[in-house]
């Protein structure tokens, strides 16, 4: 049996005739939870992923007879690298994506407690939360972030992610390193902030009090699919961008990957994958917001 004792998370339990105490600082908690649905999400999508790495890389034209669908890719890469590669750069992933997610919802609730207290956030507050604890998340891990994108791309035959990082920083330097933050902020930060805001919005029009608590967590896992389709197409250029960018040897300022994506494809360039990011954003972000809220609920913190 476990009783909460104080707002400091002190925890105790029987096991058999002793009491073990169990402490854990509430933003920890938050780590631990957001790392771990995280890592669910993670593995389930990571096909998706490189699906829309490869259609972003791959794909000759988006005019005429030459354009490449999800699907067409999707045989290609099962054919040619066996079923196995669909999870190819799934090292990196977890790599970015465990501790990427756990700092995304501990920044989340730390502001969330400062700011707003007991309060529920606003939609624009929710945007504002969203897009600061998005932002410190990329900024950690955007190393790792431009290593998975090479992984997935099969351009490069990087062997280990710490042997990708030493290469990329010895031929590229810290620029390397850091290559396509301006977009990747301007996807990922945007993103979070519309998808927090759609999320909150939309479950403040659920009956809770009148719910099955079985079924709440496919509401929240339906309300978390609405708000990820919806902030996926707004930030779909700004993904496309980020990944020329981080695949190009050279140094790319933001305004040169722009004008290539359009030399190269045209305005509908700036939307290439957008079907299986899509998918894995949504279901990726609503998976990791219901198994988030569902541990949260089991340790006793509101989130």
């Amino acid at each position: 049996m476990i009783q909460k004792s104080s707002p400091a998370s002190l925890q105790t339990r029987d096991v058999g005739n002793k009491v073990e105490f169990l402490v854990m600082h509430p933003v920890l908690k938050a780590f631990v939870c957001g790392s771990i649905s995280g890592t669910c999400s993670t593995l389930l999508f990571q096909p998706l992923d490189l699906l829309k790495t490869r259609l972003q890389t791959l794909q000759p034209s988006l005019n005429g007879s030459g354009r490449v669908g999800m699907v067409t890719v999707l045989f290609k890469v099962v054919r040619t690298e066996s079923i196995l590669g669909l999870w190819k750069g799934v090292s990196p992933s977890f790599a970015r994506c465990i501790p990427g997610v756990g700092i995304y919802f501990s920044t989340l609730y730390m502001t969330k407690q400062h700011f707003l207290q007991d309060h529920s956030p606003t939609a624009l507050q929710s945007v504002f939360l969203g897009g600061v604890s998005r932002t410190v998340a990329v900024v950690c891990m955007l190393p790792i972030t431009v290593v998975k994108t090479r992984y997935e791309s099969g351009r490069y035959g990087y062997e280990s992610i710490l042997g990708a990082l030493k290469n990329i920083s010895r031929s590229e330097g810290v620029r390397g390193l850091f290559s396509g933050l301006t977009p990747t902020l301007l996807r990922d930060a945007p993103f979070s902030g519309i998808y927090l805001m759609f999320y909150t919005q939309t479950k403040k029009i659920v009956p809770y009090d009148h719910l099955d608590p079985a079924v709440t967590p496919l509401v929240n896992f339906s309300c978390g699919t609405i708000a990820g389709i919806l902030a996926s197409l707004a930030t779909q250029p700004a993904d496309v961008i980020k990944t020329r960018m981080q695949l190009s040897e050279k140094y790319l300022q933001t305004g040169q990957a722009i004008a290539t994506v359009f030399r190269d494809y045209g305005w509908a360039g700036f939307f290439c994958g957008a079907v299986p990011r899509a998918l894995r954003r949504t279901l990726m972000a609503a998976m990791a917001w219901t198994v988030y809220e569902e541990m949260m609920s089991k340790m006793g913190l509101k989130s």
